[in-house]
């Protein structure tokens, strides 16, 4: 029998250090800042279902990710189903990685392979798709705070193609299989992957990502569908999309709903401009617990 095959890092370099003393030391300094800020109290592994995390590079989003790393490390997960952006559109609908581990330059991720199995076979617009994951960066960029936040928790990856059609029907039958799973003991979470507001001045990117986040924590994938429509629509300087991950978030929220999610709880946003990038063009992030 052939062995998995493994998924090499794709961006360790650019989209965070591949240097391994480097790369401990930035993602450490990151949960220690992340450990120093407010945390609801009420936020536990019983009431905790799924998150929202952000996938830039570490020194631009790496703040905001750790709120979010740092609350599952707490909470002590079975395995983390991750639902990432599928930028280049390589899968047809919700693409799920099959095969092994996800190596880092500072260590490699178990894959729950069985899980991985099981949510292919539900079969469309889930599909076994390793190819879609092979230079997507939305998922990988969340692993070294995960190894060190989670250690060895094993991870089923999901490539949420832009082409995917029925966010909310893929997302409740994909959450009532997780809630099956929960409710026979096991401490699964489904965590989300994406950026908020593109590329407007600073000023215009809060305002966007205010607006949006509104419906985001009211867990209404269409309402924050249409309002993502209307505020590109609407003509605000250098505003290309409201998220990036549109159709992973959709597709996630109709999912946590079906497991028990009542509402989102923000743990933190900022934008690219508060970690030293230019503030005439930048990028929102925010991190949220669902529960």
């Amino acid at each position: 029998m052939n062995e998995p095959r493994i998924r090499p890092a794709a961006v360790a370099g650019t989209f965070y250090p591949a240097n391994p003393e480097r790369l401990t030391e930035l993602v450490d300094s990151l949960l220690a800042d992340a450990a120093a800020s407010v945390r609801p109290p009420d936020l536990t592994p019983d009431s905790v279902v799924g998150a929202l995390v952000p996938h830039a590079g570490l020194v631009y989003s790496g703040a905001i990710a750790a709120r979010t790393w740092l609350l599952i490390g707490d909470l002590d997960p079975s395995t983390i189903v991750l639902a990432g952006t599928d930028h280049q559109a390589w899968a047809a609908g919700v693409g799920v990685w099959t095969g092994g581990p996800w190596d880092t330059p500072i260590g490699a991720v178990p894959v729950d392979r069985e899980l991985a199995r099981q949510i292919a076979d539900l079969g469309e617009p889930f599909a076994p798709d390793d190819g879609a994951h092979r230079t997507e960066h939305s998922l990988e960029v969340q692993l070294p705070l995960l190894i060190r936040a989670c250690h060895a928790t094993p991870i089923v990856p999901l490539a949420v193609s832009p082409r995917l059609a029925g966010h909310a029907e893929a997302g409740r039958r994909l959450g009532r299989l997780l809630a099956e799973r929960r409710s026979a003991g096991e401490r699964i979470l489904l965590v989300a992957s994406s950026d908020l507001a593109h590329y407007p001045p600073a000023s215009v990117c809060e305002e966007v990502d205010d607006r949006l986040l509104e419906p985001l924590l009211k867990l209404d994938g269409d309402l924050l569908g249409e309002l993502d429509e209307t505020l590109v629509r609407a003509g605000r300087p250098g505003l290309v999309c409201g998220l990036c991950g549109i159709d992973p978030v959709r597709f996630t929220l109709a999912a946590v709903a079906e497991m028990g999610a009542v509402r989102g709880v923000l743990l933190g946003k900022a934008t690219s401009a508060d970690a030293g990038g230019d503030p005439r063009r930048t990028v929102g992030y925010a991190a949220a617990a669902f529960a």
